[in-house]
């Protein structure tokens, strides 16, 4: 998920690293902190990888800055991790939403609707929190309301991404005119 925000933000402009760390903090930080013992050593992997590279920035009398930029080989990852997300980056939450905020750099949009087609099909199976005899905990048949709560909270969360995920579905496979 850090990869993945880390090159979908530097796939839009070029930044700093302290800049970046506010951009994922307020992407992720919510779920996960950004600090700076996981943030520097994912940006040296990327750096090591080919993926990234520092661009000094000329200042006056002050230590130069260093600007980090996406190469074409973190691009073309990039590309492949939003097109191609792990089962996890489409069943978490949370992994779903940081890939979703970068899904608009795919340029096809069939690639696009192939990854919210994927995120649909999970969204359509029967899940729960809890399980009785094997099978999901009804809302009708949850005795605790705190339990219920949550069960009657994700259903309303679950229909509405079904309806946008849906929705956007139907645009994605419109005719294109030119």
């Amino acid at each position: 998920m850090l990869t993945l925000a880390i090159l979908g933000f530097l796939a839009e402009r070029p930044t700093h690293a302290y800049e970046l760390r506010r951009l994922l903090s307020d992407l992720i930080g919510h779920n996960r902190p950004v600090s700076d013992g996981a943030l520097y050593p994912a940006l040296n992997r990327l750096r090591q990888a080919g993926h990234l590279e520092r661009e000094a920035e000329p200042g006056n009398s002050a230590p130069q800055r260093q600007r980090l930029r996406i190469t074409p080989s973190g691009q073309a990852e990039l590309l492949r991790r939003l097109s191609e997300p792990r089962e996890s980056e489409i069943t978490d939450g949370g992994a779903f939403y940081t890939l979703l905020a970068f899904l608009s750099q795919v340029p096809e949009p069939e690639r696009r609707a192939a990854v919210l087609r994927r995120r649909l099909d999970f969204l359509t199976r029967p899940a729960g929190f809890f399980t009785r005899a094997g099978a999901p905990v009804r809302i009708a048949d949850e005795s605790d309301p705190y339990r219920k709560g949550m069960l009657l909270m994700a259903r309303a969360a679950q229909r509405a991404e079904r309806a946008w995920l849906e929705e956007a579905l139907q645009e994605l496979d419109l005719p294109r005119t030119p």
